[in-house]
């Protein structure tokens, strides 16, 4: 008879008659085999957090994603006065917006894969308030534009911590609706972030004109100077760092599987109460489960090995390469038009700063509008193709997606959303172009926003479906696909709207839709072949 397990002994001891030493291949093996012949009655949910649990933790995680829209709209109105006060061009302190080009995320998503995603996100706020803290004590440029790549390279990383947090504790029959409250951060920023006062008004140091007195930067640089703003977010960084620290448990399954293996002291919140409630939890509903989680994560350990250029590697993989390109072009063009906006309402309609950052509204609302909505669909379309199958969904057992559609269940929707956006996008431009009541552009600006960031989502999930061992490494894929394109995106969307107006532009935007869709058809068609090839 298996020998009971009291927590009070010495586990070598007790172990069940069933495991063997872990120092071989071979036992792992058999102690694997044997796992196959449990049952139902140790099989263990793929996640022990409850849902109040799992929303804490999403909520933390989303949380985190401020992050960089709030640091980006922050920094906007101070690039003039910092120009003066270094003795440099406006141009040369933009340089210090893009510099690092989202490769930090590269390597901490890698991080975050093989030690867990509290400490990659920790490492990423410190880095953050490194970046925050010299700045602020800096007057030379050159450091500048070093605390700014430390700043940035720290928030961008946030993005895919959340998204692999999701991943860690969320099933693929539920994970729509959650992943597309995490992304309401980043998605929402861009719509809000590039409202700024024009340079000649900002040039003049602290005589700001008054529509910036409505702005968190605006006012902090008027009354406190430009390095207020960088001790702003000295502060505000430094909250959620406590909270990540007192609350925040590890999720990543190579470290604590589905939550019940207790992480490394070390990588334990101070809060350990509810960690507690974890392991206790186990003990009632996974059993020998535990140990053999345990023993299987060993072994993932062992062979684990960080690499830096992990996440470039999927740009290797025929299907994830073409979801990586296409949803970073889809992104790219939400920031060609809010980038481009400013101009078009100044010039077609001579509207002054606060006049332009009320006409973003409809674009923000669009996308709350999506998270919403979309993530429900995306979860409903899963189980309907599921009963379609007759496979019966649990939300604590992740499904085997090898002979599961989930390409079909989660593109489905994606182009019929493309052409309705692209027809939107075509409207937006011309109507504004032409100078037209402004009612119509905005509705279309709503409208377009819409199905961008559903598009975007459906896209995102597909992703981290394929790639449920690494959302990290994934997640950062995701994030250079954006900055890359992005930035490319935001330069040639410039230069045509400066051209030839907003609707040519658009129509450029979504001739590049047209002529990549193809992605889509063909990780239709192929991607389940290509899956079983992998």
């Amino acid at each position: 008879m298996a020998a009971s397990h009291h927590p009070g002994k010495d586990s070598d001891s007790e172990a069940p008659p069933f495991v063997p030493s872990v120092d071989t291949e071979k036992n792992i093996n058999a102690i694997e085999q044997q796992r196959s012949q449990l049952g139902a009655e140790t099989e263990a949910p793929f996640s022990v957090f409850t849902l109040a649990e799992k929303r804490l933790i999403i909520f933390i995680a989303s949380f985190t994603t401020l992050l960089p829209p709030l640091t980006g709209s922050m920094y906007y109105p101070i690039i003039p006065m910092l120009a003066d006060d270094l003795h440099v061009s406006t141009g040369d302190i933009s340089y210090t917006i893009t510099a690092y080009l989202g490769i930090a995320p590269s390597f901490i998503g890698n991080l975050s894969d093989e030690t867990g995603r509290r400490p990659a996100l920790i490492v990423a706020f410190i880095i953050y308030l490194a970046g925050c803290i010299g700045a602020a004590f800096r007057d030379n440029y050159a450091l500048l534009l070093v605390m700014r790549c430390l700043q940035s390279a720290g928030s961008s990383a946030t993005i895919a911590m959340s998204l692999a947090t999701v991943s860690d504790i969320v099933t693929s029959a539920e994970r729509g609706s959650y992943t597309s409250y995490v992304q309401m951060g980043w998605m929402v920023g861009p719509a809000i972030g590039p409202v700024r006062c024009e340079p000649s008004v900002l040039s003049k140091g602290k005589e700001f004109a008054d529509p910036w007195s409505k702005i968190i930067g605006g006012l902090l640089s008027q009354y406190l100077g430009w390095k207020s703003i960088f001790w702003f977010m000295t502060i505000f960084a430094s909250t959620v760092l406590i909270i990540l620290l007192l609350f925040m448990p590890e999720t990543s399954r190579k470290i604590v599987g589905n939550g019940s293996v207790p992480s490394p002291r070390w990588n334990r919140p101070f809060f350990t109460i509810l960690r507690g409630k974890y392991k206790r939890q186990a003990d009632n509903e996974s059993g020998a489960h535990n140990t053999l989680t345990d023993l299987s994560q060993t072994r993932r350990s062992t062979r684990a090995h960080m690499s830096p250029w992990s996440s470039l590697k999927l740009f290797g993989e025929k299907e994830t390469c073409m979801l990586l390109l296409y949803s970073g072009m889809i992104y790219a063009s939400s920031y060609v038009i809010v980038s481009t906006l400013p101009a078009q309402l100044k010039k077609g309609y001579g509207f002054n700063t606060i006049q332009i950052s009320l006409c973003y509204l409809p674009a923000a609302f669009g996308t709350i509008t999506s998270v919403l909505g979309s993530g429900r669909f995306l979860d409903w379309n899963f189980h309907r193709h599921a009963n379609r199958l007759g496979i019966e969904i649990s939300k604590q057992k992740q499904q085997d997606l090898r002979n599961f559609p989930i390409e079909t269940a989660r593109l489905q929707i994606t182009l019929p959303l493309l052409i309705g956006t692209g027809i939107c996008m075509l409207s937006y431009g011309w109507t504004l172009q032409a100078r037209t009541s402004l009612a119509a552009p905005l509705v279309f600006l709503f409208l377009q926003a819409f199905g961008i960031a559903s598009s975007f989502s459906s896209m995102n999930n597909l992703l981290l479906d394929l790639h449920r061992d690494k959302p990290g490494t994934c997640s950062s894929a995701m994030n250079l696909s954006r900055c890359w394109l992005g930035a490319g995106g935001v330069a040639l969307g410039g230069l045509i709207s400066n051209a030839g107006g907003a609707g040519w532009m658009t129509v450029t935007v979504v001739g590049l839709w047209l002529v990549f869709s193809p992605f889509v058809l063909l990780v239709l068609r192929y991607g389940p072949k290509w899956r079983e090839q992998k």
